[in-house]
């Protein structure tokens, strides 16, 4: 297969090759799925082809991301996601918890998203400041 790519789009292809083996790997320490791990160095072997010699390094005798391009702003787009996501998800459990997890359908799914929205203003006026945890 070939594919014909400007510099730019290339250089966007790395950061969402970066992104999802990022997702896929993160969190797997030594259980790791190689085969996305293979896919992102042959990606970063390119930056060799491509005189972006800054954005990969070797480790043992694997091209992978360099700190230059994990500190370059992708590990601040990754944080504002996980932080957009946990916002989200915690809302909702603590919506559907206010509601006893009631199954959603159409006579409720108003009251879930209202609650959301309170949730979610809370959260955007006061983080986690709110918060508290009761032990019992």
């Amino acid at each position: 297969m070939t594919m014909e790519l400007s510099d730019k789009e290339f250089r966007r292809l790395l950061d969402l090759v970066y992104v999802g083996n990022w997702v896929m790997n993160s969190l797997r320490g030594s259980q790791r799925i190689k085969d996305y791990d293979d896919v992102e160095s042959k990606c970063f072997s390119y930056c060799l082809k491509t005189g972006m010699y800054s954005l990969f390094e070797m480790m043992d005798g694997e091209v992978i991301p360099s700190a230059s391009f994990e500190d370059g702003g992708i590990q601040e787009a990754i944080m504002d996601y996980e932080d957009a996501v946990f916002y989200d998800i915690l809302a909702e459990e603590l919506a559907r918890r206010d509601m006893d997890f009631a199954p959603i359908d159409n006579t409720n799914d108003g009251e879930l998203s209202r609650r959301i929205d309170e949730y979610m203003e809370e959260f955007e006026e006061n983080g986690l400041n709110n918060v508290s945890v009761n032990k019992e």
